[in-house]
């Protein structure tokens, strides 16, 4: 073999070679577009029955009746708490709020924070390629923190490359808001109604900013229903039948539904819906006294009987998901964080626990198995439910001091009607067990230095403020 030969051999071994890791670069990057899309959409406040989805025979729902008959409505759909930021950070870690710190709502003045410490999914899908978006309502920090860069922002926390956010609600009301910060700057006030107004951003997020050849998290975190309420006439509009504020009411719910409609519009003609999972869901349950509607639950907002926590809940992933199909099988936002993860075959931390279950199995119509019953507690002293844990069909509620006990089986008593603690006491003594356990392991992993010196102190002037 001469030289000239030899070269030549190298050139063409070294041209396949390049060919070959070229080739191979190409094929992980079409496989990182091909990972699942997700994103999360969440009204703050809105109850169970507040839609034309879920019954409501005023209010219109276009937006939800159509992700509905895309994919799959729960009927018994949970948020974590019966108040915001608790239920937020739920989702976004996996983790109860009172083991992930974030054990009650974060207005006005207050140390807690959604910690440094704690692990969210948009972390976590960012280590496997994605870009990840946040627009709209935040509330994971106290009013004091929020664009304060000595405390974690939803960039530097939340696990954001792009945000654009409030801290809590839009101000002065949903018409204008003026509170928004983006990536760190402030926006100033807008010419717009909110939710629309954080769809807008949201597409503009899809189809300016984003690296369209990677995988993509968004969150979009609607302000309506939530007081103060503003809703465009378009909306009150619609009713014309009713008097001010129910036409307001079900105005803002139904702006709130164009808006979603705009982000799955967004998605259809990007062509991404068919790769993306589209979860709808609140924080919370409604207040009757701004006009929500619980479909017939007992409680509301504040409360851990199911018009507290019990809330609209539809999943939308194409090929994944049957469309049209109706689920009872339990689930809660806490949830979510699992079930992200199993998509993209990304392992859960092992260095803390997790209280949440993928949803995969329940796409399909399985039941899940849960180490860790449904568990909630929410922060307002003084009243008639404050705590509740759910194993299979039964769960117990008590008041905040845990020494007041009622025991419901949910699946066939969903209106917490027939407490049976009195008749099944031996029933009752294994889930005050269940739930007493549960609570220990909880607070013993917790931060409780945040919450021990108020859980039993009222939280005066707050009420009106979340």
């Amino acid at each position: 073999m001469n030289i000239k030969t030899s070269i030549e051999i190298c050139m063409i071994s070294g041209l396949m070679l390049a060919q070959g890791a070229f080739a191979q670069a190409t094929e992980e990057a079409e496989v990182k577009k091909r990972m699942p899309n997700i994103v999360v959409v969440m009204a703050d406040d809105m109850g169970w029955g507040d839609s034309g989805t879920y019954g409501h025979k005023v209010i219109k729902t276009p937006s939800m009746d159509r992700l509905a008959a895309r994919g799959m409505k729960f009927n018994q759909g949970y948020s974590a708490c019966g108040v915001c930021s608790p239920s937020r950070a739920a989702i976004l870690t996996g983790r109860t709020p009172y083991r992930n710190g974030v054990w009650r709502h974060l207005s006005g003045h207050h140390e807690a924070h959604l910690r440094r410490s704690e692990i969210t999914y948009p972390e976590l899908l960012k280590t496997v390629g994605y870009e990840t978006c946040h627009v709209g309502k935040w509330h994971l920090l106290s009013k004091q923190q929020f664009g304060n860069s000595k405390y974690p922002q939803p960039g530097e926390q939340g696990g954001y490359d792009y945000w654009m956010a409030s801290h809590n609600n839009a101000e002065p009301s949903h018409k204008n808001p003026k509170n928004f910060i983006r990536n760190g700057e402030p926006v100033g006030e807008v010419n717009a109604y909110s939710a629309p107004f954080v769809a807008d951003e949201a597409i503009h997020w899809l189809k300016e900013v984003r690296d369209d050849s990677k995988p993509f998290a968004l969150s979009v975190w609607f302000h309506e229903p939530h007081k103060p309420i503003a809703t465009d006439i378009n909306f009150s509009g619609l009713y014309p039948d009713e008097d001010a504020k129910d036409s307001t009411y079900y105005g803002n719910i139904t702006q709130l539904d164009f808006a979603l409609g705009k982000i799955m519009e967004a998605l259809d003609t990007e062509g991404l819906t068919e790769n993306t999972l589209l979860i709808f869901t609140s924080d919370n349950g409604p207040v009757p006294g701004v006009g929500g509607d619980t479909g017939g639950l007992r409680g509301g907002k504040r409360s851990d009987f199911e018009g507290g926590i019990r809330v609209p809940f539809i999943a939308s992933w194409p090929g994944h998901i049957k469309a049209g199909s109706l689920s009872d099988i339990p689930v809660v936002g806490t949830d979510i964080f699992s079930t992200v993860l199993d998509m993209v075959d990304v392992g859960e931390p092992k260095d803390r626990t997790i209280d949440g279950v993928s949803m995969l199995p329940v796409f399909k119509g399985e039941r899940v198995e849960r180490k860790i019953p449904l568990f909630w507690r929410t922060h307002v002293s003084g009243a008639e439910c404050r705590v509740a844990v759910r194993d299979g069909d039964w769960k117990v509620v008590c008041d905040d001091t845990m020494t007041k006990f009622m025991l419901f089986n949910v699946q066939k008593d969903w209106q917490e009607k027939n407490d049976l603690a009195e008749s099944m006491p031996e029933k009752l003594g294994e889930m005050k067990a269940l739930l007493v356990k549960t609570w220990k392991d909880i607070s013993e992993e917790g931060p409780n230095e945040w919450w021990e010196n108020e859980k039993n102190k009222p939280m005066k002037g707050a009420v009106n403020s979340y």
